[in-house]
């Protein structure tokens, strides 16, 4: 008999990791500390002090968007990065991060224009692409690193 692999899961409220059966990714599941479910269909919004440690507890990779407020092209693009967490998730975990409330995790990424979206694998950055695209290019660029 075949064991199903195990995996965590942040969750988007408490942070606690939770572990999960892959087979189970599907089944809507839920935080066992808050009772929150671990899927939300949009992106979570992180910042310094919470970043570290969603990426860190989530194996699947997770797509975090780098915006600000007054970013027209960040604007355009947030209602085509929550589609695509409504389309991805579960098998991708989906981020927020306002680089001017968190200074220290836009610059260890290295972001320097906005929006850039980074794909990061059990903590380690696997791509990075900056600017604003379209529902299509978007998911076609995620599943590229993630299949």
């Amino acid at each position: 008999m075949i064991k199903d692999s195990n995996i965590h899961l942040a969750c988007p409220v408490c942070l606690t990791a939770n572990r999960l059966a892959n087979s189970r990714l599907e089944e809507n599941p839920k935080c066992g500390k808050c009772g929150h479910p671990i899927f939300v269909g949009s992106p979570v919004d992180l910042n310094d002090q919470t970043f570290a440690k969603f990426v860190n507890n989530t194996d699947i990779p997770v797509v975090v968007d780098f915006w600000a407020s007054w970013c027209g092209p960040c604007i355009t693009m947030a209602p085509v990065f929550i589609q695509a967490a409504d389309s991805l998730e579960p098998q991708v975990r989906f981020a927020k991060v306002n680089t001017e409330i968190a200074p220290s995790t836009s610059s260890q990424f290295n972001i320097r224009s906005i929006p850039t979206v980074v794909i990061i694998k059990k903590g380690v950055q696997i791509a990075q692409r900056p600017g604003a695209v379209n529902l299509d290019a978007l998911i076609s660029w995620i599943k590229r690193y993630v299949q």
